[in-house]
């Protein structure tokens, strides 16, 4: 009933019990907990014709916030949401890459802390807390999963850092797979099944196929940056073995090329501006990497037949220089029929995809059915400050 409402198709009780069949008795049940919770409310609508006009339903975004943290490699990003996923509060962080999480979620969650205050909300407002890292990540235990770009990460539970700002749930995922829940609203509207990359200091694919975000049997599905691949032969990587991907194409073997070259750039943001800016040398690096992320992805495209090939991080501002290599290997390689109406499409976000993203996957914990079941069985109601929203 709640989402029925959330999504707009359902503006009255008598539109609920169209929707779900169910009788008067039950909706008038269910819709008066969704109230006293807080999480709907009734208002008299504007009367048409004869009769008096049935009371109008509309979902409570200020019923409570979620807090997100989108922790990269060398940057974390930070938002306060309301339950609509509008951002209340936003912050960001630059740090060192390869900082272990006894040096990072505490700044993160001072971070957030600050963007609360700064709502004028407090802790009592929070329902969810969502965390997204690089690497494989154990949903159940809420840590990263043997993790060689994560060193020092590994087994290490997230939410007891938050204990001390608030008692909401955390639930943490990988840092492709929240670009593709920020796609929710905007790309997965029109496609069912898609392949997120994410281009970025390293490289990581999301997987959704049937409208269903996949994790694998061991949450390590769309690991493509350590996929081996042929054109990296003996390369070393990062991850400690050699001849993955991102040895040639991740950002930072783009950073370690071009440096190599006197180039000025220490992130791959500085190699994007470079290309932007017209630097020959920034232009080949960018399109030689799309051209062996193609590669990689025309087996996954022949083996998952995606309807769309979704492309975020920090190489999407030279979206039409990566994607021009990226086209000329997935199709050079991928099957005719795979590969024959796909679509290649930027993230619709940006930058902001990751945070997004993260605060979607909060929310969608904390407006679940079973989390708002729990909820009304526990009487609980929730602050309804609309005025502060």
């Amino acid at each position: 009933m709640l989402q029925l409402v959330r999504d707009g198709e359902a503006h009255s009780r008598a539109d609920v019990a169209r929707m779900t069949g169910l009788s008067r008795t039950a909706v008038a049940a269910r819709v008066d907990a969704l109230v006293g919770a807080r999480l709907v409310s009734e208002t008299e609508a504007p009367g048409v014709g004869v009769g008096r006009p049935p009371k109008r339903l509309e979902f409570e975004a200020g019923a409570g916030l979620v807090l997100a943290a989108a922790i990269g490699r060398s940057r974390a990003q930070f938002t306060v949401c309301d339950l609509a996923g509008r951002v209340l509060g936003a912050d960001e962080h630059e740090q060192e890459v390869g900082l272990g999480p006894d040096d990072v979620m505490p700044l993160a969650v001072e971070r957030l802390r600050q963007l609360l205050v700064g709502t004028g909300r407090d802790a009592a407002d929070v329902l969810g807390i969502g965390v997204s890292i690089p690497g494989t990540v154990d949903p159940v235990a809420g840590t990263s999963l043997n993790s060689a770009i994560m060193r020092g990460w590994n087994g290490v539970p997230i939410a007891p850092y938050f204990a001390a700002l608030s008692s909401a749930p955390v639930v943490i995922e990988n840092d492709t797979n929240v670009i593709a829940l920020a796609e929710l609203d905007d790309h997965l509207t029109r496609y069912r099944d898609a392949l997120i990359v994410k281009a970025s200091t390293g490289l990581g694919a999301g997987i959704v196929a049937g409208g269903v975000l996949q994790h694998g049997a061991r949450g390590a599905a769309g690991d493509i940056g350590h996929v081996k691949y042929r054109g990296a032969s003996d390369v070393p990587c990062r991850c400690g073995e050699t001849g993955c991907l991102e040895a040639v194409a991740g950002g930072w073997a783009l950073v370690r090329d071009l440096a190599a070259q006197g180039r000025s750039v220490s992130h791959v943001r500085d190699v994007v501006a470079l290309a932007l800016e017209g630097d020959v040398a920034a232009r080949r690096a960018i399109r030689g990497s799309g051209q062996a992320i193609g590669e990689v992805l025309a087996a996954a495209v022949t083996l998952l037949d995606p309807a769309v090939i979704v492309v975020g991080g920090d190489m999407a501002p030279a979206y039409d220089l990566l994607v021009a290599g990226l086209r000329e290997t997935l199709y050079r390689d991928a099957t005719t029929v795979a590969a024959r109406d796909l679509d290649v499409l930027v993230a619709s976000h940006g930058a902001d995809s990751g945070a997004r993203g993260t605060a979607v996957l909060a929310l969608r914990r904390v407006l679940s059915p079973r989390a708002v079941d729990e909820r009304l069985s526990l009487g609980i109601v929730g602050p309804l400050a609309s005025a502060a929203v």
